[in-house]
């Protein structure tokens, strides 16, 4: 690849997006794994007969797209569903995201930062330059979580169940971005990793 894939995760509800959207302003292309795990469960496409097989058909509505919701509920309802579910995804997932990085990296794009909430359980941190994590305390997560998603305490807490701690991104990522203060703080943050990310690799261009 001739430039940076970045990824970026961190368990949900802590910002992550927010984030994101902060090195977009900073002139980093970005994919989001959210998109291309929607992609490849279009109407008919092969991921989503796989994923009818193990967890029901009328995950399929009548118009034959996903019922996200219903599929989310099972797959979150273990750790064993939501492994399986994942090894059907995330192959498909990774292949995708090479595709449009080096088509981004061919048309000009020297930073693209990838999205994804599940970065080191897919495999994915293995096609990253660095990680960076977003990380926030669990009361705040919960709130965003119910807010964003419109579920109940429980059906948060469960979907929280299924991730990793703080702790663990702490420990396995490049660069910690702890979203617990302003937004002021968060954007201040963010826009110090971006540019030394920028610095890195123009380091790198003059002394490869």
């Amino acid at each position: 690849m001739n430039g940076f894939l970045i990824g970026i995760t961190g368990p949900t509800g802590a910002g992550k997006s927010y984030v994101s959207e902060i090195f977009a302003k900073k002139g980093f292309a970005v994919i989001d794994a959210d998109e291309i795990a929607r992609e490849i469960m279009q109407p008919g496409s092969k991921y989503l007969q796989d994923a009818a097989k193990h967890f029901g058909n009328d995950i399929i509505k009548p118009d034959g797209t996903l019922d996200r919701k219903l599929l989310a509920s099972r797959a979150f309802a273990s750790k064993e569903n939501t492994l399986l579910l994942n090894s059907i995804s995330h192959p498909a997932i990774i292949e995708r995201t090479l595709e449009i990085a080096n088509d981004l990296f061919a048309h000009g794009e020297r930073f693209i930062l990838f999205d994804a909430p599940l970065l080191f359980e897919s495999g994915s941190d293995k096609i990253c330059k660095n990680i960076i994590a977003v990380c926030a305390p669990e009361s705040v997560r919960l709130n965003r979580i119910m807010e964003r998603d419109n579920l109940t305490i429980e059906q948060a807490k469960l979907r929280m169940s299924a991730q990793k701690s703080n702790d663990y991104y702490i420990n396995q990522c490049d660069y910690v971005i702890m979203n617990n203060g302003t937004m002021d703080e968060l954007i201040n943050k963010a826009e110090n990793i971006a540019d030394r990310l920028i610095k890195e690799y123009e380091c790198l261009k003059i002394h490869p």
